[in-house]
């Protein structure tokens, strides 16, 4: 029991000075607009260690606890004092391995920090508000993807090759991305050259629901991940490099599906701010 509660204290005292690491104020990055980059990889990547660090040491404290807990509930044996060493599973936190730690933390897969609060004072554009606002993108709507048959949106429905990846989309919102890749790549090129995508415009409904229109429909949405990689839809993860990225699609207005309901990370949106902003550009 003592080597227990030694075992306990030595694993209590990093946790601790982890956590006031993780609370010690830091500097705001600078914002695209000031001219600054979004957001500093290294350190974010460093801040998401801290966190994997000390859930692995909580997870490593459970098991004692309850190995505590099972040795305090035996009944009491008369038997020669001996040492008891307590074997504990090794953290299964952030652990980057390779020669580039930087490089090569991109793809890790991270919890969602404050996943509700992803998007603060952007607004998605719904279902109702994106047929009233652009109209319907095609009369008839499946779960399968199908051909866009408006006309007015139709028109501006352009295929090109935007940065590192290839989308179908409109060109206002094809514009906006070119100006989001070009600061991801100017500010972490490593980062930059390992996005991929997994498609953008699929005119169908929201899986799961009758009629109701996937932002998809209407061009105003893609999906990323880093190294071809899916993300697993729902499921309060998302790859690091993600996050990094979602920094610099929030500087230019755009939404991460990481705060949806239901969590979809890979997923970018146009914000209904942007729409409204552009119809007052005349540009939709």
């Amino acid at each position: 029991m003592p080597v227990i509660l030694v075992a306990i204290g030595a694993l209590t005292i990093p946790l601790i000075w982890i956590a006031a690491q993780s609370a010690m104020p830091t500097a705001a990055p600078a914002t695209l607009s000031e001219g600054g980059s979004a957001i500093d990889s290294g350190a974010r990547i460093e801040i998401e260690g801290l966190r994997q660090q000390i859930e692995g040491l909580q997870a490593q404290m459970g098991v004692m606890q309850e190995q505590i807990q099972t040795i305090a509930s035996r009944p009491a044996v008369i038997a020669p004092q001996q040492d008891t060493f307590v074997q504990v599973p090794e953290s299964q936190g952030f652990v980057p391995d390779g020669d580039n730690a930087i490089l090569d933390a991109y793809a890790q897969v991270v919890l969602i920090a404050n996943r509700r609060e992803v998007n603060p004072s952007i607004n998605v554009g719904t279902s109702r508000f994106l047929e009233g606002f652009l109209g319907r993108p095609r009369q008839h709507l499946s779960n399968d993807c199908e051909a866009m048959d408006n006309p007015k949106l139709k028109s501006l429905l352009r295929v090109e090759s935007v940065g590192p990846i290839r989308v179908q989309m409109l060109q206002p919102a094809i514009d906006s991305l070119k100006r989001v890749f070009r600061n991801v790549e100017a500010t972490d090129p490593d980062l930059y050259a390992r996005i991929n995508t997994a498609g953008s415009l699929c005119v169908r409904q929201i899986r799961g629901t009758v009629g109701r229109t996937s932002t998809h429909s209407f061009g105003l949405a893609v999906d990323l991940n880093i190294d071809g990689k899916l993300d697993t839809l729902g499921d309060g993860k998302t790859q690091l490099g993600l996050t990094i990225l979602a920094d610099f699609f929030r500087e230019e207005g755009w939404v991460w599906g990481a705060g949806f309901t239901r969590e979809d990370s890979m997923h970018f949106e146009v914000s209904r701010q942007m729409l409204e902003k552009w119809r007052e550009e005349g540009k939709i």
